[in-house]
C-alpha cells in the first residue's frame, strides 16, 4: 500500500498502465485515473461531494468498506487531502 498510487480526484488505487488517465498529447497521466482525467481534462465537473456520492456505491461493497456509510465516512476524509480537492 505505501507505494501504491492513487488518483488524485477519487483515490482509486492505479496498479495497471491502463488505469491511468491520459495527457492532451495522449501520454499518461501519472496523477489522475482513466475515469476521472481524458484527453488532458478532467471528464466529468462535479464537486467534491458529487464525486464522493458517485463513488460510495462502488466501493461500498465489503472491500475495503462493508457499508455506504463508512464508505463515505472514509471518503469524506481522504478526498479533501487529495490535490484535486485541496483548497
Amino acid at each position: 500500500m505505501e507505494n501504491m498510487i492513487f488518483c488524485q480526484s477519487c483515490a482509486m488505487p492505479m496498479m495497471k498502465d491502463e488505469d491511468y488517465g491520459t495527457n492532451q498529447d495522449g501520454s499518461k497521466n501519472e496523477e489522475y485515473c482513466t475515469y476521472c482525467y481524458q484527453s488532458g481534462a478532467f471528464t466529468a465537473d462535479v464537486t467534491m461531494e458529487q464525486m464522493i456520492e458517485a463513488c460510495v456505491p462502488m466501493i461500498s461493497k465489503g472491500n475495503p468498506y462493508p457499508d455506504e456509510e463508512s464508505a463515505r465516512k472514509a471518503m469524506q476524509e481522504i478526498f479533501p487531502t487529495l490535490r484535486r480537492w485541496k483548497k
